[in-house]
């Protein structure tokens, strides 16, 4: 069975930090240009970031640009998205996609073949 699994969502303070993983489960996602999504409550699902699939080259959407950190680690067939400084507006589900392509072209990627089920991260005091 194909799929991605997101984990390490949660409640937290604004300004703090929490690092979300992405894990591929029956294929080698080193293949694939991965991204992150999120959707926040009564709000379309939007980019975040997008790593092309050897990592050298990422994208990052103008609001979390400076704040989000995507990388990849292949050996373990995995992604991260570190997230910092977080605000309440950052409060959103949020998923990981990869795409057949290898490259994204900005941070959302030209297609998404597979998707994870979504992680729930919650700022607030």
């Amino acid at each position: 069975q194909l799929r991605l699994v997101e984990s390490g969502g949660g409640l937290v303070q604004p300004g703090g930090s929490l690092r979300l993983s992405c894990a591929a489960s029956g294929f080698t996602l080193h293949n694939y240009a991965v991204a992150w999504f999120r959707q926040a409550p009564g709000k379309e699902r939007v980019g975040v970031s997008c790593i092309n699939s050897n990592g050298l080259s990422t994208n990052y959407a103008s609001s979390v640009k400076g704040r989000f950190t995507i990388s990849r680690d292949n050996a373990k067939n995995t992604v991260y998205l570190q997230m910092n400084s977080l605000n309440p507006e950052d409060t959103a589900v949020y998923y990981c996609a990869a795409s057949h392509y290898n490259y994204c072209t900005g941070h959302v990627p030209d297609s998404t073949d597979y998707w994870g089920q979504g992680t729930q991260v919650t700022v607030s005091s």
